[in-house]
């Protein structure tokens, strides 16, 4: 994404604790101790390694999806960089944590030509069972498309339903559509959420956007078709930016937002699926009680985690924050808590960081 929606002023003010500027943190610097964001959170640090690296003459940059597929082993999605070729990186990680570039895989149209950042803006992404493909969502029209990994070909694509299509074609605005997209452990389930609302649904008097998750059904590999939409409240003025499956009855979703010379907010929540009713039918949910929006808890807010030797590119109330819009569940670590990890999409901007973090959290 490219744009960010500004916070309401009432809670720039309650972000607003601290406002840092400090130089461009170096290269590779790793963060030094850790200590709680959250009773349910603990921060173990973050790496900077791929701040303004390059991989076989692409950058590394606009990181904007990641998805786990092994203990040491991860997939993150570039957005929309320029006229660069769109692409995914695999990547070696640790929850120390360190992080590095170990391949890349160009994304091509059914023709063999690469996409590129003028006509795909990657946001979501799924790797399928058996790392033989992945799911990507671009935010443009939207759309969801089926990659083969071995050649970055595209063999595939999803349904998506015409209201949730860009204006005029559709109900949806343009930067603010299919910005997640996450996977239930046994394939069967997809989770596409938008990143701001449908036109008819808008947002409440407090600035909370009504947004539309929708769930598909299907197998790994093979068609899936969309079988409900539930129906998600965003705190004022933040965007909903990720998801990840906990089990068949939980999430994890991440809001964000920036605001001109005062920085990001980034949290995390768990939300549950227990009970979800299905909003397809509902025309807007402008009406719908709150009983049919989804149950959410604030698991932490970045800005409560220790900086841990963090600096920030640009005024931060935490210089550890900057425009992280990747989240993704790794396993379970010593005491039942689960690996999290969070990538920060630097824009390929000057005054934006890529960073890498790592977190353990209690999703009990």
């Amino acid at each position: 994404m490219r744009w960010q929606k500004p916070l309401a002023a009432a809670v720039v003010l309650t972000a607003l604790t601290t406002t840092l500027t400090a130089s461009a943190t170096p290269a590779g610097h790793p963060g030094s101790g850790g200590g709680d964001c959250s009773p349910d959170a603990r921060f173990l640090g973050f790496s900077d390694a791929l701040d303004k690296t390059t991989f076989e003459g692409q950058p590394v940059a606009g990181l904007s999806a990641l998805n786990v597929t092994g203990r040491n082993s991860a997939v993150a999605l570039v957005d929309n960089v320029a006229t660069t070729p769109a692409r995914v990186f695999d990547l070696k990680i640790s929850s120390k944590p360190t992080v590095s570039v170990d391949g890349m895989t160009i994304l091509r149209r059914p023709d063999g030509t690469p996409y590129t950042g003028a006509d795909f803006d990657g946001e979501g992404l799924v790797v399928e069972r058996g790392e033989r493909t992945i799911l990507a969502t671009s935010e443009r029209e939207p759309s969801i498309r089926r990659f083969r990994l071995s050649d970055g070909l595209q063999i595939g694509s999803l349904p998506v339903p015409a209201r949730f299509q860009v204006a005029p074609a559709g109900e949806a605005t343009t930067n603010a559509t299919f910005e997640s997209l996450a996977v239930s452990k046994d394939g069967l389930s997809l989770y596409a959420g938008m990143e701001g609302p449908l036109a008819p649904d808008g947002t409440d008097a407090d600035g909370r956007a009504r947004n539309r998750i929708i769930r598909y059904a299907g197998l790994p590999g093979h068609d899936y078709r969309p079988v409900a939409q539930y129906a998600y409240k965003t705190d004022p003025g933040l965007s909903l930016v990720e998801l990840a499956v906990v089990n068949r009855d939980d999430l994890v979703s991440m809001e964000r937002t920036f605001v001109p010379g005062v920085g990001n907010t980034i949290r995390v929540f768990t939300v549950s699926l227990r009970r979800a009713a299905d909003v397809t039918a509902r025309a807007s949910l402008a009406d719908a009680p709150e009983k049919v929006f989804l149950q959410k808890k604030l698991l932490f807010d970045l800005v409560n985690c220790p900086p841990s030797g963090a600096v920030a590119k640009q005024p931060q109330p935490n210089p550890l924050l900057d425009n992280v819009e990747a989240l993704a569940l790794g396993g379970h670590l010593p005491g039942g808590r689960r690996q999290l990890y969070l990538l920060s999409d630097d824009n390929n901007g000057a005054t934006q960081i890529t960073r890498f973090y790592s977190l353990a959290v209690d999703l009990d």
